[in-house]
């Protein structure tokens, strides 16, 4: 009898132990994955935004862009279906999936004095060379908002103009 007691509360140790290790193991695998479709996202819309000539029209959850060959090329972030997608060439491409908050900003090329920070430029499109994007991506795991979050911000300096 107290045999088959320690017998069943070793049992439920390992049961607990396993439960809860692949529960992290797929927190982890998650977060591996979002931060890789971040970085992915990240480095094509750089690319993009480097060879573009000029920033044409601009809000905080889009920015349209005159391209390489003149062509319009736009970034538009929709809350409600949670992406960030790429329109060029009467094509739309999806960058970034499940994202749950995005911002744009803008500012000059020239820096404040003493700092590295950029002057902010939200009014005049023709001085704006540098683009802030900043982003948070979550997912859910098995019904619920774990730990797996995705945070990105870089700054982007239209080299093309």
């Amino acid at each position: 009898m107290v045999a088959s007691a320690l017998a069943l509360i070793v049992a439920t140790a390992i049961a607990m132990l396993a439960f809860f290790s692949s529960r992290s193991f797929l927190v982890m695998a998650n977060y591996t994955n979002m931060n890789e479709c971040s970085q992915m996202a990240l480095d094509k819309m750089s690319k993009d935004i480097r060879q573009a000539r000029a920033l044409t029209a601009y809000s905080t959850n889009s920015l349209t862009f005159q391209d390489a060959n003149g062509n319009a090329l736009q970034f538009t972030y929709n809350p409600s279906v949670r992406k960030l997608v790429r329109l060029a060439g009467g094509q739309t491409t999806t960058y970034l999936t499940e994202c749950d908050a995005l911002q744009f900003r803008i500012y000059q090329h020239t820096m404040k004095s003493n700092t590295f920070d950029c002057f902010d430029n939200s009014t005049n499109l023709a001085n704006a060379k540098v683009i802030q994007v900043n982003w948070k991506c979550s997912r859910d795991i098995k019904g619920s908002k774990a730990t797996t979050e995705s945070v990105q911000s870089s700054k982007i300096v239209i080299r093309n103009h």
